[in-house]
């Protein structure tokens, strides 16, 4: 491992998707616009704004064409969505989304749990999408759930993680989002992973995404951007959780991970202060406490 940071990183912003599905009071459109809106002028490019996911299994998210069609759309900017099925796919088509995102997991139990299918069911069902989105020259991002752990089959083997993740990129996916869904990764466990698929995909292939449910996301973080990783999803506000994980709690804040970039001298394009003032306001209309510790410290 090399201690030779990327001097720049990419960071994907998933509070108004990942993060937001998870709440229990129903947001306002008004609420969630606002939050992207915010959020782009806290100079973010890559935005995960919706999902067209059944409204029964997600009921945040059933305004999403909605959230499409009201953007203040800025230049330069992805807005991305999540499209677990054809139909899905076709109502993001119709609202102009600039990216979409599938998601497969490296355990069979959660895969069960969460899409009702196996693994090898769920890579299958991609691939309609995958083709359509080719012809419609829109790109597709893979996502991998339980990449170092699984609420209900414990510890996750990384070539389990490293042969979805191949699957996902030779069915046409661009880049693929590791992630720890329920936030159980120690440092050591993600080098031991990372090294594994770095063995099969390239790093400008890879991105992270953790959860913080044991305080452990950002030494994690810091393991992949020794590596060479340079994508890191976050949600502002350290937003979210998982519905199908009990006691997963929310994504890394990007408050928290855009201030050790800073200070590392690595640059990711964000004002900070926007940032924490972006977070601060949704969590007002949520009518609870930021879990960024960056933002605690510099409102306080």
């Amino acid at each position: 491992m090399t201690n030779s940071y990327p001097t720049q990183v990419k960071i994907v912003e998933v509070g108004p998707r990942d993060g937001l599905q998870n709440e229990k009071q129903r947001i306002p459109l008004a609420n969630k616009l606002q939050l992207i809106d915010d959020l782009t002028h806290a100079g973010l490019k890559f935005i995960e704004a919706g999902s067209f996911v059944s409204p029964k299994w997600v009921p945040q998210m059933a305004d999403s064409s909605e959230l499409f069609n009201k953007l203040k759309r800025q230049s330069g900017m992805t807005y991305s969505a999540l499209t677990p099925n054809l139909q899905g796919y076709n109502n993001a088509k119709a609202v102009k989304v600039d990216e979409v995102a599938i998601f497969g997991a490296a355990s069979e139990t959660f895969s069960q749990k969460n899409i009702n299918c196996s693994i090898a069911e769920s890579l299958e069902r991609f691939i309609p999408i995958v083709e359509q989105a080719k012809q419609d020259k829109i790109p597709v991002r893979g996502y991998v759930s339980c990449v170092l752990g699984c609420p209900y089959e414990g510890d996750i083997a990384p070539q389990k993680v490293a042969e979805v993740s191949q699957h996902l990129l030779a069915m046409g996916c661009y880049e693929v989002s590791l992630g720890d869904t329920i936030g159980v990764g120690t440092p050591i466990k993600t080098q031991n992973m990372l090294d594994v698929v770095q063995q099969v995909i390239p790093n400008n292939k890879i991105a992270v995404h953790f959860h913080d449910t044991y305080g452990q996301a950002l030494a994690n973080i810091l393991i992949a951007l020794q590596l060479g990783i340079s994508t890191i999803d976050s949600a502002v506000a350290g937003l979210g959780g998982c519905p199908y994980a009990k006691g997963a709690s929310g994504n890394v804040a990007t408050e928290d991970v855009v201030f050790m970039l800073n200070g590392m001298g690595i640059n990711t394009g964000i004002n900070i202060d926007k940032l924490v003032q972006a977070g601060n306001k949704i969590m007002q209309t949520l009518g609870r406490e930021t879990t960024s510790k960056v933002a605690n410290a510099l409102l306080a």
